[in-house]
């Protein structure tokens, strides 16, 4: 892990675990502590030393001349001096805790997201980006505060309660004890608070916070459709149920902490309710009036001192809760397993791709197991193209996902060129493939530094080259700066079947040899459609592919076709075969058909009503896909009249 090690105890998520998180600098946190003690005992001098010069004043019943100036002078200077001291002490506290806190917060977030880069790409999948960046960003900067500030209050607030005692019982033993009734009974409501409900309140919380994140980044990234569709928030029901849940929830509990709450202020600051009666009692009582009354006023003016340390003592009894909770986030996302890589790794000699009895299971969020795949065995020969169709949820993508590693396979293997692909360096294995998936992800940065994301000491005419093969070359000529254009700026934007270009810019740029293929153009519009398929010819030849068919016309030529449903493969052949099998190839080529026709009959009815206005002659409207099938021949550049 680097400089950050896991926590070897899953149930160790306390103030060791923070300290195995500072490293090194624990000895700088002890010692901010400490300082923090001192700082904390020196912040009293000034009450004592106030309380002397009260007593000299009054030591001389009213007559200034016999006050001892001299006296009163070292006292205020002491007083002076505990309070800059205090301030001075309390200072070099923080500035040690600080940097504790500021060296610790970017090392766990370092090697957290240096850990998130070794993971399976399945985890990023499975894992929302609102939750992770929640880990990320929040419960580390919880971390931050705790150290950089809580810490050393608590430190002061363990050796106050010492001081105070002292000094409660040196100057007037039975008005120290009345003092200390309210700070027992303070003590006995915080445990009351803090014990039961509330870790488990702050786990909740934590939680709802990010359903909320992640609830509220969905329906970010989904504005736009909001916006076409004239909607409000309750289109994403997600994002308002989870923003009521959250209030419901902690209304709840902060309604349920009312009177605790209330009863612990009231406790913690009743020290004048019972020091004053106590005071009228005792002073009839009181062998010395003077000295009684002296002690009397230092009570008073010292009672809310005791007040504000119970009330640090809680804040931070409350954070640590809150550390402890984020402590067991991170951890959480530490022991994320990361890929594990090959002892002997070996390298593949050919790109053959095999399923040898594979059966892959989800797990869901009530941790049962989901079955994605069952027995599934296969072989993609070296330089041919296999296609995945099926109903929804038959397991075509999970396919595509388990041969770059997303997951792991539960049993059986996948090899490639008869290597298993786990005795496969990972850098290695993806370096054979790219994959082209329906969801496209362009930086905010130049479509030349997009198209060299797999190769980024690609040469300029290279990446040129590769953007020509793609077929982007009209997308360039009409941006005001051609490749260097940044997305996303100045009005700058492409549509979905541009930035599949792009994408496929990218491929054809790294040129693997295997290509894992999520047709893309069910979504497009004809032109883009037709440039995107000669952008796939070019990308697949000579290669190995396997891609997930949503448009069956676009696999009627290729090599394969495996059938799937529920995790099984039902049937395996080319089209024709298939066709004349009758199965369930045949009933979604027959229902694809019938769709087709229907379109292009109502499309044709629509346009012979408007033939005087000159539009083409539909009787030779057909399926653009159609037209420019993927031919065994790949060599040859696909024919758009054809």
């Amino acid at each position: 892990m680097g400089r950050m090690k896991l926590s070897e105890n899953k149930e160790n998520h306390g103030f060791s675990r923070l300290m195995e998180l500072t490293g090194k600098l624990k000895i700088l946190l002890i010692l901010g502590c400490i300082l923090s003690a001192i700082g904390s005992v020196l912040t009293l001098g000034p009450f004592v030393y106030i309380y002397f010069i009260i007593k000299e004043i009054l030591m001389v019943s009213g007559n200034i001349s016999l006050v001892n100036t001299d006296l009163l002078i070292s006292y205020g200077w002491l007083a002076l001096i505990f309070a800059v001291s205090g301030i001075l002490v309390t200072f070099a506290a923080l500035m040690c805790t600080h940097f504790v806190a500021f060296k610790t917060i970017k090392n766990v977030r370092y090697d957290l997201l240096r850990h998130l880069t070794t993971l399976p790409l399945g985890f990023h999948t499975m894992n929302p980006s609102g939750k992770i960046r929640k880990i990320v960003e929040t419960n580390t900067i919880q971390l931050e505060d705790y150290i950089a500030h809580r810490l050393p209050d608590l430190a002061g607030s363990m050796v106050m309660p010492f001081a105070i005692l002292i000094l409660l019982m040196y100057f007037d033993w039975v008005l120290g004890i009345i003092c200390l009734l309210p700070l027992i009974a303070g003590f006995a409501t915080l445990y009351s608070i803090m014990k039961g409900s509330s870790q488990e309140f702050l786990e909740i919380y934590q939680n709802s916070l990010e359903d909320m994140n992640n609830s509220a980044v969905e329906y970010v990234r989904g504005i736009s459709v909001v916006k076409v569709f004239g909607q409000t928030i309750y289109s994403f029901k997600n994002f308002y149920d989870s923003i009521i849940r959250y209030k419901n929830y902690v209304l709840e509990y902060a309604l349920s902490m009312e009177k605790a709450m209330s009863s612990f202020v009231t406790t913690i600051n009743a020290a004048f309710f019972l020091l004053v009666p106590a005071g009228i009692i005792l002073s009839s009582l009181a062998t010395n009036y003077e000295s009684f009354v002296l002690s009397f006023i230092f009570y008073v003016i010292f009672a809310p001192v005791t007040a504000s340390m119970l009330m640090k003592i809680m804040y931070t009894a409350s954070d640590q809760m809150m550390v402890s909770e984020s402590l067991k986030k991170i951890d959480a996302l530490f022991n994320e397993k990361p890929l594990k890589e090959p002892e002997n790794p070996q390298t593949p000699e050919n790109n053959d791709i095999a399923f040898k009895n594979v059966s892959f299971s989800y797990i869901s969020e009530d941790k049962n197991k989901e079955m994605a795949l069952e027995d599934i065995s296969f072989k993609v020969d070296e330089g041919k193209i296999i296609a995945l169709v099926g109903p929804s949820g038959g397991g075509k993508t999970t396919i595509a996902n388990l041969i770059p590693r997303f997951w792991d396979v539960d049993e059986g293997e996948i090899t490639i060129g008869g290597v298993n692909i786990k005795e496969i360096v990972y850098p290695e294995l993806m370096d054979r493939m790219s994959i082209v998936f329906q969801d496209i992800y362009l930086l905010k940065d130049s479509i030349l530094n997009n198209i060299k994301l797999p190769k980024p000491d690609a040469t300029r005419e290279e990446v040129l080259e590769a953007a020509r093969l793609a077929q982007c070359e009209d997308i360039l000529e009409k941006l005001p700066d051609g490749i260097d254009t940044v997305i996303g700026t100045k009005g700058i934007y492409l549509s979905g079947g541009e930035k599949q270009r792009i994408t496929l810019a990218r491929a054809i740029l790294k040129d693997s040899r295997i290509i894992i293929f999520d047709e893309a153009t069910a979504f497009a519009d004809p032109e883009n459609e037709y440039k995107i398929q000669l952008a796939f010819e070019e990308l697949t030849k000579n290669k190995t592919v396997i891609m997930i068919a949503h448009r069956l016309s676009s696999i009627k030529n290729v090599d394969e076709i495996l059938v799937l449903e529920k995790g099984k493969i039902l049937e395996s052949g080319t089209h024709d075969e298939l066709v004349k099998n009758d199965g369930l190839y045949a009933k979604m080529w027959k229902e694809y058909q019938s769709g087709l026709s229907w379109d292009v009959g109502k499309q044709t009815e629509k346009v012979n009503k408007n033939d005087d206005n000159g539009l083409p002659d539909p009787g030779n409207l057909q399926d653009v896909s159609s037209s420019y099938e993927i031919r065994n021949d790949r060599n040859k550049g696909a024919d758009p009249n054809a």
